[in-house]
C-alpha cells in the first residue's frame, strides 16, 4: 500500500503552525508496512485542493486527509472530496449528539455552522472524535481508500490510533508482521554514527535500518518483516548486536525514552539520590528532572546560582576559587558538585556553569561548559565542554550532557 499524506490549511502555508501530523502519521504508518512516498500541504481553497487530490491519485491507492473538517467556511475538506467522488455529504446522527452535549455542557448556544461538522460521506466508517467534535472518515472507492482526520494533533493522533489504524490493517492483503525497533545514541554525531556503521546500512534489507538525528541526539530504526513476531525480533536482535558492536558506548536506550527518563530510572535501581547546583543552565536540569513521573525518590532538591555570589553564598563554593580560577572552571564546577551533595545529603551531586553567549566571559568563548559529578563513593569528576549554537541550545545541549555524563557514571 502507497500513502500519500495531505495536510488542508493556508495556516500552514502562512508559517503559522507547523505540521507535525504528517511525521506523526508517517511514523504511525511505517510501523505497519504503508509506504508514504509524498507529504503535501495545501491552503484553504477547493480548485486547489481539487488538483492535489487529482495528483495524489496517480501515485497513491491510500490519501489521508488532514484539516479542514471544522465549522467555518474555509474548512471545506469533506465538501471538496464528496464532490470529487460523487458523494453526498450525510448527517451522522451520533456524531451530532456529541456536539450538542458538548455545548450543553458548557451552556452555549449551539450554532448552525456547528451542524456542518457531524456531516460525514455517504457510505463512510465514521472515526469517532473522543476529545474533540469532528468526526474523521475513511471511505473506500473504486480501490481507492481515502481518510479524513481533524487538523488538531490532540484530536487527530488518538483518532488515528484508536481507529484509523484499525481500518487501514482491514485493507492490507499481506499476513506479514511488521516490527521496529528504535536506538537512540548521544554523544554521537549523525554523520560520525553513519560512517561507523556504513556497511551494515549499505547492505540493508530486513531489517532496513534508517538514522534520524534531533534535537542532538541520533536514532536507528530498525525495522523486519516477517510472517511472525518471534523471527521479527530475532532478526533485529542480530542487527543491534552488530551495531553495538561497533558504537555500543554511544547507545543509551530504546524507542520513546529520553535521556532524562533513562537517567532517573538508573538512579532509581541503584537507590540513589541526587542533588543539582545550576548556573549556566538556570534550573532547566531540575525542571526537565522534575517533568519523570516519580522523581520524588530520588531528586533531593537544587540551587540557581547564576551569580558569583550565589556561588559562594547559597552552595558554599570559596571566595577564593572563583577569584584565582573563575566561575567557568574546572575547580568551580567540583566544588559546586561537592558542596550542592553536602548540602542536600545526596548520594549524587551534580554542576553545570559556564558561557552561554553570545559574549565572551571571564575570557572564555561562548560555549565553553564545565559538569560536575560529585558521588559520595567514586569522588568528584569534571568534564568540559565546547558546544555550539545560541544561548538556549547550549543550555539545553548541556542539560543532554549531563544525563549522558550520569549515565556513564551509573554504568549505563
Amino acid at each position: 500500500m502507497n500513502a500519500e499524506i495531505i495536510a488542508v490549511g493556508s495556516e500552514l502555508l502562512l508559517g503559522q503552525i507547523v505540521n507535525t501530523n504528517a511525521r506523526f502519521l508517517s511514523e504511525r504508518l511505517a510501523e505497519i508496512g504503508v509506504n508514504v512516498y509524498f507529504h503535501t500541504v495545501v491552503g484553504d481553497n477547493p480548485n486547489r485542493l481539487q488538483r492535489v487530490i487529482e495528483e495524489a491519485e496517480r501515485r497513491a491507492n491510500l490519501i489521508i486527509f488532514t484539516g479542514g473538517l471544522g465549522p467555518t467556511k474555509d474548512d471545506l475538506t469533506k465538501e471538496t472530496i464528496a464532490k470529487h467522488l460523487g458523494k453526498k455529504l450525510i448527517m451522522d446522527e451520533q456524531a451530532l449528539a456529541v456536539i450538542s452535549s458538548y455545548f450543553q455542557k458548557v451552556k452555549r448556544p449551539m450554532t448552525e455552522n456547528n451542524k456542518k461538522q457531524a456531516l460525514v460521506l455517504e457510505g463512510c466508517r465514521v472515526l469517532p472524535n473522543d476529545v474533540g467534535m469532528a468526526p474523521g472518515m475513511f471511505l473506500t472507492h473504486q480501490g481507492r481508500s481515502y481518510m479524513l482526520l481533524p487538523g488538531p494533533p490532540k484530536e487527530m493522533e488518538p483518532m488515528f490510533t484508536q481507529y484509523g489504524l484499525p481500518a487501514i490493517k482491514e485493507q492490507l492483503q499481506s499476513n506479514e508482521q511488521i516490527v521496529s525497533r528504535v536506538l537512540r545514541f548521544f554523544g554521537i554525531g549523525e554523520a560520525q554514527l553513519e560512517t561507523e556503521i556504513a556497511d551494515f546500512i549499505d547492505q540493508q534489507s530486513n531489517p532496513t535500518i534508517a538514522p534520524l538525528a534531533k534535537d542532538g541526539e541520533v536514532t536507528l530504526r530498525l525495522t523486519a518483516k516477517t510472517t511472525s513476531l518471534e523471527e521479527a525480533n530475532r532478526l533485529i536482535d542480530e542487527v543491534e548486536q552488530m551495531i553495538r558492536a561497533r558504537v555500543g558506548k554511544y547507545l543509551y536506550g530504546y524507542n520513546e525514552t529520553s535521556l532524562m527518563e533513562q537517567t532517573v530510572r538508573q538512579l532509581k535501581e541503584q537507590n540513589c539520590t541526587i542533588a543539582c547546583a545550576e548556573s549556566l543552565t538556570a534550573g532547566l536540569f531540575q525542571a526537565e528532572l522534575a517533568s519523570i513521573s516519580g522523581v520524588s525518590e530520588i531528586f533531593k532538591g537544587g540551587v540557581v546560582c547564576y551569580s558569583n555570589e550565589a556561588k559562594v553564598n547559597a552552595v558554599g563554593v570559596q571566595k577564593e576559587t572563583i577569584v584565582n580560577e573563575g566561575a567557568v572552571s574546572e575547580a568551580c564546577a567540583k566544588e559546586l558538585a561537592e558542596r550542592i551533595r553536602e548540602q542536600f545529603n545526596a548520594t549524587i551531586g551534580i554542576s553545570f556553569t559556564g558561557v552561554a553567549g553570545p559574549a565572551s566571559l571571564e575570557g572564555k568563548p561562548p560555549g565553553t561548559v564545565w559538569i560536575g559529578i560529585s558521588n559520595k563513593k567514586e569522588g568528584t569528576t569534571a568534564y568540559q565542554l565546547q558546544l555550539v549554537g545560541n544561548r538556549n541550545s547550549i543550555r539545553s545541549r548541556a542539560v543532554k550532557y549531563g544525563c549522558y555524563y550520569l549515565l556513564k557514571k551509573l554504568g549505563k
